[in-house]
């Protein structure tokens, strides 16, 4: 029998079981799937806990993973048996160790990628490639500023904003994962609990500000973001480890410089499949050139989700962190 983490109601990390699932064959335009890796993702957190609402229970959460083909169905063009493909956003089900699922939502992995890189880098990568080209166009020569900067998409971003030619400041919240930071090509490494993150980017860039500030933080981030944007900056945020951002009044944009707010999500970046398939193109091609690294930094056995969300929440993990079926 298959397993699965399943939940039947919204909580804390004890609502997460182990179950047995029933699989079944793929129907029209379907594929069935063996997971190799499966990626933890703080939008799990979200969704197990209530913040983000869920459709009717019990499901299995996850939305992201990476594995082999076992069977297609009918209609399903460009996928065969054996292949090695990876996912991420919009579909549920990634918790377990097989699955059926949409063909369309797939992209075939290249063999330069190794299925744990895959499946760490698809959602928070094409996250990424979203935020840097979608949300605010990096240009060469701008200032980033990227909070969280050793997480996860964190330190995705740092790289490939590196790689598009951008100064790179990076919020970091101790002295190891400043150092992973640094490692990554920020060129400014704050931590934010024993310096004034903002006071320091009006140093760092001669009280410029700088023109985008990626924030997946969220609560305790959140005004003070505000404050280090040039005149028309965006601020993006995207997540919110530290809780919800509060309210902002549009006229409180306008007072601190005509700025423009951003709130993302990779569910409706990606719901195109040909824009799919070219973001996850960039993202292969920037890994597998060298450009970035993808750090698979902790994995845990897909039966001990539990335990993964925990330290996740308390920002025990850094880079990636892959559960194993």
């Amino acid at each position: 029998m298959t397993k699965a983490i399943r939940i039947h109601e919204t909580g804390g990390p004890e609502v997460l079981t182990w179950e047995d699932v029933d699989v079944g064959d793929p129907g029209e335009g379907e594929v069935r799937i063996r997971h190799t890796a499966v990626g933890l993702n703080f939008i799990d957190i979200y969704q197990r806990s209530g913040l983000y609402p869920l459709p009717d229970l019990p499901l299995t959460l996850g939305t992201e993973g990476a594995g082999v083909i076992e069977a297609v169905g009918p209609g399903v063009d460009g996928i065969e048996a054996g292949q090695r493909v990876a996912y991420a956003g919009g579909q549920l089900g990634s918790y377990a160790e097989a699955r059926v699922m949409p063909a369309g939502v797939l992209v075939p992995v290249p063999d330069a990628v190794d299925d744990r890189t895959a499946a760490a880098m698809m959602l928070k990568g094409m996250t990424a490639h979203m935020l840097l080209f979608k949300s605010y166009p990096v240009r060469e020569g701008d200032h980033v500023l990227v909070h969280a900067a050793a997480g996860g998409v964190g330190s995705i971003l740092v790289q490939w904003a590196k790689h598009l030619g951008a100064t790179v400041i990076g919020t970091v919240g101790s002295a190891a994962k400043g150092e992973q930071a640094t490692g990554h090509g920020a060129d400014h490494v704050i931590n934010y609990n024993e310096e004034d993150f903002a006071e320091r980017v009006t140093e760092i860039t001669g009280g410029r500000g700088v023109p985008v500030v990626y924030d997946s933080v969220g609560k305790d981030t959140f005004e003070k973001s505000l404050d280090c944007l040039s005149e028309w900056g965006f601020l993006v945020n995207f997540g919110n480890a530290s809780g919800p951002a509060p309210d902002v009044a549009p006229l409180t944009l306008m007072a601190k410089g005509s700025l423009f707010l951003n709130r993302p999500t990779l569910f409706n970046y990606t719901n195109d499949h040909a824009r799919r398939l070219a973001a996850a193109g960039d993202l292969f091609d920037v890994v597998a050139a060298g450009n970035v690294s993808i750090e698979v930094n902790q994995t845990y056995p897909l039966s001990d989700t539990a335990q993964a969300h925990m330290d996740l929440a308390a920002r025990k993990t850094t880079g990636s962190t892959v559960l194993l079926p």
